[in-house]
């Protein structure tokens, strides 16, 4: 299935983009080490927030046919990028943290962390994009 995202360069190192289905917008800025004034999501920012978001809806995709209410489920993402051999980023750094309280069998909580491979964004990134994923807190 295609779909079309509409971008605009508005000048000033910004874009405005249309998601086409939908017509939700987005603007996005170079960040402040690149020229921009980092106003907005950087496009390696949306990279890290597409995998981010990409691995939760996996992760909810199992949830729901399992029937598991993981809502609440947080995730922090920390991008950073490289300079050499080309400016890219460098490591994706995840942190999942469950709802306090959820219980989660060890086959749920395997096939959960098996969402992070099975996300179509972290198959997409070039394998020297180093994506790690730790899950903290507890669940009884």
């Amino acid at each position: 299935m295609a779909v079309s995202i509409d971008i605009v360069y508005e000048g000033s190192l910004h874009c405005s983009c249309v998601h086409g289905p939908s017509g939700s917008q987005i603007s996005t800025d170079a960040p402040l080490d690149n020229g921009g004034k980092g106003e907005a999501f950087s496009p390696t920012d949306l990279v890290a927030t597409a995998l981010g978001s990409c691995i939760l809806t996996i992760m909810g995709l199992y949830a729901s046919r399992v029937g598991l209410n993981i809502e609440g489920t947080k995730m922090t993402v920390v991008k950073e990028m490289v300079s050499r051999p080309s400016r890219r980023i460098g490591a994706l750094r995840i942190t999942i943290a469950y709802p306090e309280g959820l219980y989660l069998s060890d086959q749920h909580r395997q096939k959960l962390a098996s969402a992070v491979n099975s996300c179509p964004v972290k198959q997409s990134l070039h394998p020297d994009a180093e994506v790690t994923v730790e899950f903290v807190g507890r669940t009884p």
